[in-house]
Formats: structure tokens, C-alpha cells, sequence
């Protein structure tokens, strides 16, 4: 029976580190089976999960001897924390591991849609030569505005910066004389959207910010504003923003999280035949680095814990 149960992919040095102290079950597939997943829990003492199996209540009561879960990322909409502390499970992100991973995403969605040239590769090969149509717009000069302003907003923050653009921020749990602001201009929610070129969001999922993008707030954004979402799906309302991005409400937009996951053909209908667009499937703070990072972070977390050394 196994000790250690890894649900999802996870980089393998780190599954041998944790097959060498204990009896370790490495199967990412079982992300996709429930049921067989929760059978092979009944000695577990540590379950390692990465965004999208589902940690509750279900779960957990085939779990009896569990310690301990480690998250192969940052967020944890999908562990039922407060169903853990009940049973006294542990709960360890990887806290910091894939921020440069996830800022660089946004740097790239930015440059990628405000200039808007690297698709163009059928059309040149073509012979059309699309020169006039594809001159796009640069990124220096610009307004980046972070809704948030936590470990990655001000790793994009630093990156924009260097880049030329003036960085704005939202976030109401930051006290005004924190230190962490440093350059970067305070505003509210609503003045940051009007004044941004580009808006990144870095919020985490809860009653507050579930839809917080929503028809009204898009109708803040300048015309040509840019929407950046690598935090949490369920953020943005899709079908607000598909018929911004389609009505030339907004100038364009990247989705790496969406309120179901993994996005459904039927979910994802609502972007069809827009062109202003880029889905990734929830990438962002995935890179062969970052998977490293990450993964050695959460097996160091999970021996020191079952080893009584948390």
C-alpha cells in the first residue's frame, strides 16, 4: 500500500526522491478517474495534486490516514482547506516556485497582442505580404495595470518596466505605505481600468472577485485596452468578454484559466471566429524550469512532513 500518492504530473527526480523514503504511487492519470483514485487512498499519508483534482470532503473520507497535501502550484480553489484543518491535513502550496514562469506569460501576451504580427505565417507564405495590415502597437510608453499587487504582479511589474511601460496597481489588502508599492501608482479598481493599456489580473478566486471582469467593468477598459488572465478562471464572465472582443468593445485578450477547466468545445464556443484572442490551456505557470522548481519545493514539503519535520 502506498504512503505517497501523486495524482498529476510531477517532474521525476522528485517522484524518485519520494519513491526512495516511501512507498510512492505516481500515476497522472488518475486526475481523469475519480474512483480510482479514491481507492488507492486507504494508507496514503501524503496526496500531491496539481490544479485539478478535486480535494473535498468525497475524497478526503477515503483518506483516513492522510497528513498532508502538496499543490504543484499556487492556488487552491480546488483543496477544501477548510475540510483539511477539520482533519488536521496539512495544506502545502508552491508558494513562489512558478512566479517568473507566470510573469513571463503576461509579458509575452502583452507584446503578442498589442503588435499582433506572429500569426501572420500562411498569409506570408501565401504571397501576401501583409505588411500594412499587421503594423501593430508597442509596448513602451504604455500603461500596465495589475488588479492585485501580490509575488507575481510585481515580477511582471519589474519586467514591464524595463520594458518602457509606467505600471499601475489595485489592491485593497496592501496598506497605502507599504513598501512594496515602490514606484508603482496606486489607484482604485475603476480608475485603473480607464487609465490602463494593458490590464493584468492577479487575484485569486473567491465571492469578491468570482466575475469581477464582468460587462460593467469591460465597459471601463479603453477601446483598445488588453486583458491579461493567468490567475483564476471564474475571474472573468467569458461571455462579457467575448462579445466585448467581438463588437470592438476591447482590443484583445488572453485566457490561460477558465471557469471550467479543462474548457469544454461547448464552453469555448463563445470565442469562436474571433481573431483578438489567445487560449492557453492553463500553462502559464508551466514551464520545464518552473516544473522543476515546483516539484522539488512540494517533495521537500511532503518528507519534511512525514518525516516530523514540518
Amino acid at each position: 500500500m502506498s504512503e505517497v500518492v501523486i495524482s498529476e504530473f510531477m517532474d521525476d527526480a522528485a517522484v524518485e526522491r519520494l519513491k526512495a523514503k516511501f512507498a510512492t504511487d505516481y500515476d497522472p492519470g488518475l486526475v481523469n478517474d475519480a474512483g480510482a483514485l479514491a481507492g488507492r487512498l486507504g494508507s496514503a499519508r501524503a496526496l500531491i495534486v496539481r490544479n485539478r483534482t478535486q480535494v473535498r470532503g468525497a475524497l478526503l473520507e477515503h483518506a483516513p490516514q492522510l497528513q498532508c497535501v502538496g499543490r504543484l502550484g499556487v492556488g487552491l480553489d480546488n483543496i477544501d482547506t477548510d475540510a483539511c484543518a477539520e482533519r488536521n491535513i496539512a495544506v502545502y502550496p508552491a508558494s513562489g516556485a512558478n512566479d517568473l514562469s507566470v510573469a513571463e506569460y503576461v509579458v509575452t501576451a502583452a507584446l503578442n497582442l498589442l503588435r499582433g504580427a506572429w500569426h501572420s505565417s500562411d498569409a506570408v507564405l501565401r504571397g501576401e505580404w501583409p505588411r500594412q495590415k499587421l503594423m501593430g502597437r508597442e509596448l513602451s510608453g504604455r500603461v500596465m495595470g495589475l488588479v492585485g499587487y501580490g509575488a507575481i504582479a510585481r515580477e511582471v511589474a519589474a519586467r514591464v518596466r524595463a520594458l518602457g511601460m509606467s505600471v499601475i496597481a489595485y489592491d485593497p489588502f496592501l496598506e497605502s505605505d507599504d513598501p512594496l508599492w515602490g514606484e508603482t501608482g496606486q489607484r482604485t479598481l475603476e480608475a485603473l481600468l480607464g487609465e490602463a493599456d494593458v490590464v493584468s489580473l492577479h487575484v485569486p478566486l473567491t465571492d469578491d472577485t468570482k466575475r469581477m471582469v464582468n460587462s460593467n467593468t469591460l465597459s471601463m477598459m479603453k477601446a483598445d485596452g488588453i486583458l491579461v488572465n493567468a490567475a483564476r478562471g471564474g475571474v472573468v464572465d467569458e461571455a462579457a468578454l467575448a462579445d466585448a472582443l467581438r463588437n470592438d468593445a476591447l482590443g484583445g485578450a488572453a485566457l490561460d484559466v477558465f471557469e471550467s477547466e479543462p474548457l469544454s468545445a461547448e464552453a469555448g464556443a463563445v470565442f469562436a471566429g474571433l481573431s483578438n484572442i489567445l487560449l492557453t490551456p492553463h500553462i502559464a505557470g508551466v514551464t520545464e524550469e518552473s516544473n522543476i522548481r515546483v516539484s522539488h519545493l512540494i517533495a521537500d514539503k511532503v518528507i519534511a512532513d512525514l518525516e516530523g519535520k514540518a
